[in-house]
This record gives structure tokens, C-alpha cells and sequence, in this order.
């Protein structure tokens, strides 16, 4: 019988949620959801100095915001709470001296001065990673180079110490990565590492193995920085004695620069002008503010399917995926290997897909928004209108109120290029004409508009082009925009008549004879 799928997101709340945090948090939720499995959440909180006040719910609501759900978390609790590795601080130790009484493990006793003095022993010898590991351990003060009575008597007096991992010296440790195929490592690279810390909270190794193993963890989706890490994750599984039980691993791409060069980072955002966070995010200790996707006007269905094409591909030509799109489509094979330039051009694509594709009564919303904040009354029926019109010249919702303001104001300067090419006594003429007899069509919209301008440019002798953009510019201020005569049939016959009126008197001075 197969183990039901249960996957994990485990950030630590040192700060802000990098986008690449949410990607590794997404493609664990979609295989979740795939497989009809389970979506766990475990803060791994063992590292207390670097704790930043607000980071776990900056965490929270990062997912909330993108759709991802959890089923277990320390928010909504599960069966194998808590969900906070400092909360389970009392269950760590048991396992650390289950591998110290089973010869995996060892207590050292080394002091911060000894391990420098070792540091600088092994750079001496010109060693090219000092560590401490199977041979330098012979060294050191720990329990396999001590007296075990010795040994004893400083557990009893409360010395302090630390437990270290016993790595073999001759092994060749093998690892099968989803995506990566075999990864195998000597375990001479792999240092001794500390399983147990001075303050008897557990290191990132050990806890991590414990709860994967406690919450029944069947794969373990996370980035390429924990790859080297994993070698020394098999080992404490076989130790303990829960190698049948491993789950299986997939380490995720790198998410690149633009350039291609190197690690994403909040530094490159800053410098290129785009966020690397989902949220806005106020540092408590220095108070610097980092802007986030939803800030900046990303929809979260369009944050998610850019970010689920950060590494991953469907195999096939479609790229507009809802949640349960990609859920149904999504396989950890088809995760690439090599890391993935990062485009917020792409992302800007995406954004402009789906308010596209969002109905005009629901785009209506965001201009009536801004409306209320510059104290203007419109119908939901004309923002409507609007927003149809201009959808597809927007990228983020607050465009709408800069791209169709003059929908609602008049303009009061215009675009000086356009008028001095495009403004002249010819077309002053027509405006002149157009202005007066607009009160004479009985049904006022946008083709019987166009139906007037053209029989007035017939009597006049002129076609179309040589005075759209003039006129464009009377009504709007723009030198370009959507089309014009359902531009007028929005704004209407007496605002249509007055803008006009306006240019006319504020641009005389263009209205020299051709």
C-alpha cells in the first residue's frame, strides 16, 4: 500500500519570504494537491538569534495571499503538532543520545578558542577547508579521545558541550535526487557536524530529520542550497534507523539574476527596480522598507503561474495555468536542472494576461477605488466602459486610473509635439463645425459620432487621418489611446463640446493656415 503523499514548506522567520521560498512553497503544494496528499507548514525556529519579530506572519500571509493552502501548520494545528521547532525542543535530545549510546555520535567539549586554535593549525598546513571531521576529531576534547570517567564527570558538572555527528572516514554516500538523477559524495568532505547545540537546541540537521520523520514526510522539496547537505541528512536516517522510511528528495534550481550571473537577490531587485518579496516588508530593527509583488499591483494568480514557470514547464505551448491547472499538470520531473534567469518582464506579461481576461465589472473596481481618492463620482456601469476600453493598455490595476484619467478630467495641457505637427487652421475648421452640429445627432454614441466627423470631413475635403490626432488631442491631451469615438461616446455630447471649445481658445496659437 502506497504512504499517502505529505509534503513541507519549513521557512525559518529570519526576515522577509524570498520569492524563491514561495516558489519551493508552491511546487511542494502542487505536488500535494496533485496527489491528493497533504500540505504541511513547520516554522524551524532553532536558531533564536537570528529571530525577526513579525517574520511568521509576514510568512502567513505571503501564502494566504498566493492561494496556497496548508493543512497542517502552527496556525491551524495538525496531528502531529506543534508546528514551531522551538516548541519541540524536548524531544530532540533523545535522538542525539540514541546516536551517542549507538556509536554515531559523540559529546565534544571543545571551547571556542580551542576550535580557532585547530582552524589555524589546519590553514598552517596549508589545509584547503579546515574542519572538524574524522581525522581532525582525534585532535580535539571530545568523548572519543577522553577518559569515559573523565568524560562523565563533566556531564555531571553541567560543562558545556555540544554532539557532534560520527561521519565514517572512508564512505562513498549515495543520494537518488528526483530531479538530479544519483548524487554521490565521500563522506571525507563531510565534516563532524554539531547535532546538538551548547544551549540543548538541536542544529537545522537533526531537527529537521526528527520532524520530517515524526510527521510522516514522504518527499522533501527544497532549494539547490541544501544539496550539499543531504549526504549527511542519509546518514542520520540510517542511523536512526529510518532509511526505509526516507522521504525522497528534490533539490530545485537556482533562481539567477537577469544576467544570468549568479543568486537572485533583494540587492538586485533594489538595483533593477522590481521586488524579490511577495509582500511589502518593513525591517523591525532598521525600519528599511522592501516592496512586494502585490504592492506593486500583481495579481496573485498571475504571481503564481509566473512563478510556477521559474524552473518548471508543462512540455506543452500553454502558459496561462489557474492553480488547479497547474496542480493537475504538474510533475516534479519536469523541473529542470540548471538554474533560471529571473525576467519581471515576464512576470509584467503574465500580470497584463490576466486583467485581461478579468470581466469589465470586476476591473471596474480598481478605477472606482482611485475615483473615491480624487473625490470623483462615476456609475459602475461607466467605469465599466472604461475599464473595457483600456484593459488592454495596463499592466496593474492602479493604471487605470493613470492611463484613463482624462476620462474624468479634462486636460489641461496637451502634448506639445502633436499640436505643433498636427494643429492648424484646416482642423480648427472641422472642430469648429463638429463642436456645433454634435448636438444634432439624436442618438449619441460612437458610430453616429464617426458618422458626422466623416460627413464634415466630405464637405471640407479632408480625410480622416489628417485630423485624428488633432482631435484626439482636444479631447484627450494624448497623443494616443484607444478609439477615439468610443472615447467621446463615453465622456459625452456636452464634455465632448466643451473640450473642444477649450483647445480651440488654448492652442490659437498653432492655428496657422497650411
Amino acid at each position: 500500500m502506497e504512504r499517502e503523499v505529505r509534503v513541507r514548506f519549513a521557512p525559518s522567520p529570519t526576515g522577509a519570504l524570498h520569492i524563491g521560498g514561495v516558489r519551493t512553497a508552491l511546487y511542494n503544494y502542487l505536488l500535494a494537491r496533485k496527489t491528493g496528499g497533504k500540505m504541511i507548514l513547520r516554522i524551524e525556529d532553532t536558531d533564536q538569534n537570528r529571530f525577526v519579530p513579525g517574520a511568521e506572519d509576514y510568512i502567513r500571509r505571503s501564502l494566504e495571499w498566493c492561494g496556497i493552502e496548508l493543512d497542517e501548520s502552527p496556525w491551524n494545528g495538525g496531528p502531529y503538532a506543534p508546528y514551531r521547532q522551538s516548541e519541540r525542543k524536548p524531544m530532540y535530545m533523545q535522538y542525539a543520545l540514541q546516536l551517542v549510546n549507538d556509536g554515531h555520535a559523540y559529546y565534544a567539549f571543545d571551547t571556542a578558542e580551542e576550535l580557532e586554535a585547530m582552524r589555524e593549525r589546519l590553514k598552517a598546513a596549508k589545509v584547503a577547508t579546515p574542519q572538524y571531521n574524522a581525522i581532525t576529531r582525534a585532535t580535539m576534547r571530545n568523548s572519543l579521545t577522553m577518559p569515559e570517567d573523565e568524560v562523565k564527570k563533566l556531564l555531571e558538572s553541567g560543562a558545556p558541550y555540544v554532539i557532534r555527528l560520527k561521519v565514517p572516514r572512508k564512505e562513498e554516500i549515495r543520494l537518488k535526487d528526483m530531479i538530479r538523477g544519483w548524487v554521490m559524495v565521500h563522506s571525507s568532505s563531510i565534516d563532524d557536524k554539531v547535532l546538538m547545540k551548547s544551549d540543548g537546541m538541536p542544529t537545522y540537521h537533526l531537527a529537521n530529520i526528527v520532524d520530517d520523520h515524526l510527521m510522516k514526510i514522504t518527499h522533501v522539496i527544497r532549494g539547490e542550497e541544501w544539496l550539499p547537505s543531504a549526504p549527511l541528512h542519509v546518514l542520520l536516517y540510517r542511523y536512526l534507523g529510518w532509511e526505509d522510511t526516507m522521504p525522497e528528495f528534490a533539490h530545485l534550481p537556482l533562481l539567477l539574476k537577469p544576467d544570468g550571473n549568479g543568486k537572485l537577490s533583494k540587492r538586485d531587485g533594489d538595483k533593477l527596480g522590481f521586488p524579490v518579496f511577495p509582500l511589502h516588508w518593513q525591517d523591525p530593527f532598521t525600519g528599511e522598507i522592501s516592496s512586494g509583488y502585490r504592492e506593486a499591483g500583481y495579481l496573485p494568480d498571475a504571481f503564481v503561474n509566473f512563478l510556477a514557470f521559474l524552473g518548471w514547464n508543462p512540455g506543452t505551448q500553454q502558459e496561462i495555468f489557474s492553480m488547479q491547472e497547474l496542480a493537475n499538470e504538474f510533475t516534479v520531473e519536469r523541473i529542470g536542472k540548471s538554474g533560471t534567469r529571473f525576467d519581471i518582464q515576464k512576470a509584467r506579461w503574465f500580470n497584463e494576461q490576466y486583467l485581461r481576461a478579468k470581466p469589465d465589472s470586476e476591473l471596474a473596481g480598481y478605477l472606482l477605488t482611485a475615483l473615491e481618492e480624487h473625490n470623483i463620482d462615476c456609475t459602475h456601469e461607466k467605469a465599466a466602459k472604461v475599464a473595457g476600453l483600456m484593459k488592454e493598455r495596463v499592466s496593474f490595476p492602479q493604471d487605470f486610473w493613470k492611463e484613463a484619467a482624462y476620462f474624468f478630467v479634462a486636460p489641461e495641457e496637451y502634448n506639445e509635439k502633436v499640436a505643433s505637427k498636427k494643429w492648424n487652421a484646416q482642423s480648427v475648421a472641422v472642430f469648429e463645425q463638429f463642436k456645433n452640429e454634435l448636438p444634432t445627432i439624436a442618438d449619441f454614441n460612437a458610430d453616429s459620432v464617426k458618422e458626422l466627423l466623416t460627413t464634415i470631413l466630405e464637405r471640407n475635403g479632408m480625410k480622416i487621418g489628417q485630423v485624428m490626432q488633432a482631435l484626439r488631442l482636444a479631447v484627450t491631451g494624448a497623443e494616443a489611446g484607444p478609439d477615439l469615438m468610443q472615447i467621446i461616446e463615453i465622456i459625452g455630447r456636452e464634455e465632448t463640446i466643451a473640450r473642444i471649445e477649450t483647445a480651440i481658445a488654448k492652442l490659437s496659437q498653432y492655428a496657422t493656415a497650411e
